[in-house]
């Protein structure tokens, strides 16, 4: 039954969705986490994890490594350890309407921005008000999410801006549990397929 739903998942893109790791997986970069899927296709996935704030790095850090003052007090912002790989690549998500020089467009009310320029308007009180960033992403190589997706590793739920936007970073996860209808921590990590 695997193949099947391996193929099903390879069919359709979960791009623009969010995966709710499973309690089983003990991977301290994904452990209880939410992460935000901004690219996949058959060659792949790509995303941000979006409940783990750097503990010593915050937005300001970035805005002095660049050389930019904030002229919107927005230093205090954290800033998220999106994933293991390039951990010294900085990305920002947020909602569609700033186009920089390598906006990518993810939905329909979400683009993933990772170009200085963004940076650069937000702390010149241009830039997205509403904005997650994170230094590294999260990666799979080809077949590799759908087979961990299989092995119960994610829960996968439809991307909304509330629970990426509105939603505070430690309450992510539960946030997103809820709206499965169910305690994640009650669930096995032995659960079967059908």
């Amino acid at each position: 039954m695997k193949q099947t739903q391996r193929a099903e998942l390879t069919a359709g893109s979960l791009k623009g969705h969010f995966l709710i790791s499973m309690p089983s997986l003990q991977d301290p970069h994904f452990n209880h986490s939410v992460t935000y899927i901004c690219d996949h296709s058959e060659d792949g996935a790509m995303g941000l994890v979006l409940n783990h704030p750097f503990s010593d790095i915050n937005l300001g850090d970035i805005f002095e490594q660049l050389e930019l003052e904030d002229v919107q007090g927005r230093s205090d912002e954290p800033v998220f350890a999106g994933g293991p790989v390039q951990q010294e690549r900085g990305f920002v998500l947020h909602p569609t309407g700033f186009e920089g020089d390598s906006t990518l467009q993810v939905a329909d009310d979400v683009s993933l921005t990772a170009s200085r320029d963004v940076l650069i308007s937000m702390a010149g009180g241009k830039g997205p008000q509403r904005a997650i960033v994170a230094l590294g992403y999260a990666g799979w190589s080809a077949g590799q999410l759908e087979d961990e997706i299989a092995n119960n590793s994610w829960i996968t739920l439809p991307g909304d801006s509330v629970l990426l936007f509105d939603t505070p970073a430690h309450q992510r996860w539960s946030a997103a549990a809820e709206r499965l209808g169910f305690d994640l921590n009650l669930l096995s990590s032995n659960a079967g397929h059908a």
